[in-house]
């Protein structure tokens, strides 16, 4: 049986993206046909908030003419992430429903590369010129704001529409009727270049608190403007990617839930088996540490203790590090006040744990928990020293690796959690094994 959702609702009441998830809810059948009941006005609103996948879907079970009103309807930014998700075969046939000044913004928006701000731009804004009045302007607004993506600055420009200045719509309201546009420049805008990186561009948001900045060509023309909220889905993307990449896993391309199991097991294979041979690695050093561990099988008794706290402390770093820098916080040239910094920073941490090591041994050897033999003192003084060295190499490697990254043009976020920590594994057995020789030599060993 057919199910409709909105029946005794009123559907104006509710906003675009609570009908979205609504209908995300239902089956693909019932989905289409809740969708045709929507009124005409907030079909391309809710349209613009459903997933991707459901996107498709719902163009699918459309007819033409309902397609051409849906993405005719969208704003150009909107309508240009919306294609960017599609296949190429169904962008050519979606494209050619447009109608003539709409498909040719959109052909202009998708011309360009996929990671700068022109594809995030939108042309639906308001301009004005400097030899306008307010009240002019304001009714130059009142007939062309409808399709502006908002309005709150006013952007200025000269005849060949070369930006001079962008305007705040509260300075515009307060000001006289009569009182010329170019006497409220103050010729002190802030504008985004069109090819620039959309990384840039976030930062550039960050840094002036602004919901919508203007994009201008080379030469300085106006050609549109980006608002936050496309922003916003950069940063959400760029966030899930970095955090897949640290976790040890190449960044989805689409949300988990629709990721097929086959593609799930490649983005994640291939890492893991780079880290599983690192940590073969491991087998490899208690192989060469066997006489040692049979002399003082003693020592195996804190082997995971000790490995799993430089890869712990490494992890640290590591994520403090990509943080920052992906902040723009700290860049290639601080590395060596990073260095000098977690070398402290490790020395305090590891001395912290070396102590709690050493005052375990202390106490469960005298509460009778365990007997670690007549030379425990030296067992417990091998541990607190091989925490210190292995802590402070962890911190070491998690702040540096992402510096020898980033310096070979890498994605720091590559540096992941389980890379560093299978990385200080390793070298941590090393360590251990090596300060037992100096202290037990001759004695256990």
């Amino acid at each position: 049986m057919e199910k409709n959702i909105f029946e005794g609702n009123l559907i104006e009441d509710l906003h675009p993206n609570d009908i979205a998830d609504q209908l995300e809810e239902l089956s693909e059948k019932d989905r289409i046909l809740n969708f045709f009941l929507l009124p005409r006005t907030q079909k391309t609103e809710v349209f613009t908030y459903l997933d991707p996948k459901v996107q498709q879907e719902l163009l699918e079970g459309l007819g033409k003419k309902d397609i051409a009103d849906l993405l005719n309807g969208m704003a150009p930014d909107d309508r240009t992430e919306f294609f960017i998700d599609l296949p190429d075969d169904l962008i050519k046939s979606t494209i050619n429903l447009l109608d003539e000044k709409e498909r040719k913004t959109a052909l202009q928006l998708l011309g360009y590369p996929e990671d700068s701000v022109g594809r995030l731009m939108t042309p639906n804004y308001i301009q004005a010129k400097k030899n306008w009045t307010v009240e002019y302007t304001l009714q130059h607004i009142k007939r062309f704001g409808r399709k502006a993506e908002t309005l709150n600055f006013i952007y200025i420009v000269d005849e060949h529409d070369k930006l001079l200045d962008d305007i705040k719509i509260g300075k515009l309201l307060l000001a006289n009727s009569d009182t010329k546009i170019e006497e409220l420049c103050d010729d002190n805008f802030i504008a985004l270049k069109s090819m620039m990186n959309q990384e840039e561009a976030i930062h550039i948001f960050e840094d002036y608190d602004r919901t919508a900045l203007p994009v201008i060509s080379d030469t300085g023309i106006l050609v549109g403007i980006v608002t936050v909220d496309d922003i916003l889905d950069i940063v959400k993307e760029r966030d899930t990617e970095d955090i897949q990449k640290f976790g040890g896993v190449e960044a989805l391309d689409i949300p988990y839930r629709d990721t097929p199991l086959l593609t799930l097991f490649q983005k994640r294979a291939g890492w893991l088996i780079i880290l599983f041979l690192g940590e073969m690695l491991t087998a490899s050093a208690m192989v060469h540490f066997e006489d040692e561990l049979e002399k003082a099988v003693v020592l195996a008794l804190f082997v995971p203790l000790i490995i799993s706290s430089g890869g712990n402390s490494g992890s640290q770093a590591a994520t403090l590090i990509i943080r920052a820098m992906a902040l723009k916080e700290i860049g290639l040239k601080d590395w060596w006040y990073v260095m000098k910094k977690e070398i402290f920073s490790g020395l305090l941490l590891g001395l912290t744990l070396g102590i709690i090591g050493f005052t375990r041994i202390v106490i469960w050897q005298g509460l009778n928990f365990y007997d670690y033999g007549p030379h425990w003192i030296l067992i417990g003084s091998t541990v607190a020293c091989s925490l210190l060295g292995i802590v402070l190499w962890g911190t070491l490697s998690g702040s540096m690796v992402p510096f020898i990254l980033r310096l070979f043009k890498l994605d720091p976020a590559t540096s992941s959690a389980p890379f560093v920590a299978t990385l200080v594994d390793v070298t941590g057995l090393i360590i251990y094994f090596s300060i037992a020789s100096l202290f037990l030599k001759e004695i256990l060993l």
